[in-house]
């Protein structure tokens, strides 16, 4: 099995390599491929992930390369993580919106849409050059905003899934407070991505008992404190929200927040020199304790069991979703996974063919996702205005122009005003003009 990452320079790649070296019986890896234009830290990424393979005796081969169409010859599976512009566009998109009063984040609100501008027309490009060098090989999506990103790809006829560890986390983290394996929680997950609700915690299975009650009434304050939102919020609505909803129910607080302290963007510049500077050292042979705070905690388990799950491993698929009888396991967990993947009627309130992120069964056919139950208003009404966002956004990456840039921003629920869409329009295009092919 030959497996390529693009943006295999990143300061995450050891992350992934992790997980692939310690899950190789669930997705035996025989060639990693690492492709990134930045050829000093490819050269330190990939030193220290063969030294990360050596120490668990994983006998894979691994290969940097800057050359795309080379490196994505032959595999069987091609991740994206990439980031366009790098840490000095993410610093932009956190900072201008604020201006406004509006929250500068890099995956929603104006950062959002200045990224996917960024993005989509890149990521097309490379899925273009996949399909003409390897048409059979899956595309995973890390890349932010995921949703629109692995929206452009699906429109574009691309075999394509995204992927975030939102989901994983609290998997995890409810796994912990209940101490079960990871394995036996299933999660009644629900939205776009970075827009979800957790609406059930089942143990062994979608039709396992809920323990979400019992979890929010004795872990609640664990729960709130860790998305900083007060537990009074959490026990009204009666469900988990992901920590992106902050953005939305404190909206205010979190941009007097925002405006206090050095952005996130700076935080994580200043460690992504430090994790260099350690991945430069030949006697580290696994990703250090810092990496824990960059980012993407545990997204080497949900990517490879999404990968086992595509490439024909144990996992069930969409013409063999059951879990027989007592939650059916593959090697690396649940036979079901948490993915970005085209709605198809799953919400009939959102289009057929937007992006929904829920639980679904993977297999070579691609991604099935489950039946939902009825989504409460409360949260199919704000799914609905951002998946309306997301198609605006989809556009402007794909037509360019100013116009729609501020119909974009207008539709947004953390902009919405004219006036911010008007001065935000203008923000975004002066700060990303090298970025934006019309500009």
């Amino acid at each position: 099995m030959k497996l390529t990452v693009v943006g295999g320079g990143s300061t995450y790649t050891p992350e992934l390599v992790d997980g692939f070296a310690r899950l190789r019986d669930t997705l035996p890896v025989e060639e990693l491929v690492l492709v990134d234009p930045a050829a000093d830290r490819l050269e330190l990424v990939g030193g220290l992930a063969r030294r990360i393979f050596a120490r668990h005796g994983h006998d894979g081969r691994i290969v940097t390369t800057g050359d795309l169409d080379a490196g994505v010859e032959g595999a069987d599976a091609v991740l994206l993580q990439l980031r366009v512009g790098g840490q000095a566009a993410r610093e932009q998109d956190e900072t201008w919106p604020l201006e406004c009063g509006c929250v500068g984040q890099e995956t929603t609100g104006a950062g959002g849409l200045a990224k996917a501008l960024r993005t989509v027309p890149v990521v097309l490009d490379i899925a273009e050059r996949v399909r003409r060098t390897n048409p059979d090989a899956w595309i995973i999506d890390f890349t932010n905003p995921v949703g629109i990103v692995t929206r452009a790809l699906l429109e574009a006829g691309h075999k394509a899934v995204g992927l975030c560890n939102v989901a994983i986390g609290f998997q995890r983290k409810f796994a912990r407070m209940l101490g079960v394996a990871p394995g036996e929680i299933h999660l009644d997950h629900v939205g776009l991505n970075h827009l979800t609700w957790e609406t059930g915690v089942r143990l062994g299975g979608p039709e396992g008992e809920d323990v979400l009650p019992g979890l929010l009434s004795e872990y609640g304050e664990a729960i709130a404190a860790d998305l900083r939102l007060p537990r009074p919020l959490l026990d009204r609505l009666g469900v988990v929200p992901s920590y992106y909803l902050r953005y939305y129910y404190a909206h205010d607080e979190v941009v007097r927040e925002l405006r206090s302290k050095p952005s996130r963007a700076a935080e994580v510049a200043e460690m992504e020199r430090q994790l260099l500077t350690m991945y430069a050292d030949p006697t580290l042979d696994e990703k250090p304790e810092l990496l824990a705070r960059r980012g993407g905690a545990y997204y080497s388990e949900a990517a490879v069991d999404l990968a086992a799950g595509l490439l024909g491993g144990t996992g069930s698929g969409p013409e063999e979703p059951s879990v027989d009888g007592g939650g059916g396991r593959r090697a690396g967990g649940s036979p079901y996974q948490v993915v970005n993947t085209r709605n198809g009627g799953t919400l009939p309130f959102l289009p057929d063919d937007a992006v929904i992120e829920v639980q679904a069964a993977v297999g070579p056919k691609g991604a099935a996702p489950l039946a939902v139950p009825a989504v409460d208003p409360l949260y199919a009404g704000l799914m609905a205005q951002v998946t309306a966002y997301e198609e605006l956004a989809l556009e402007a990456a794909l037509r360019g122009g100013r116009d729609r840039v501020f119909r974009t921003l207008l539709a947004h629920p953390l902009v919405g005003q004219y006036a911010y869409a008007e001065t935000l329009t203008d923000q975004l295009i002066a700060h990303n003009r090298e970025h934006l092919a019309w500009a």
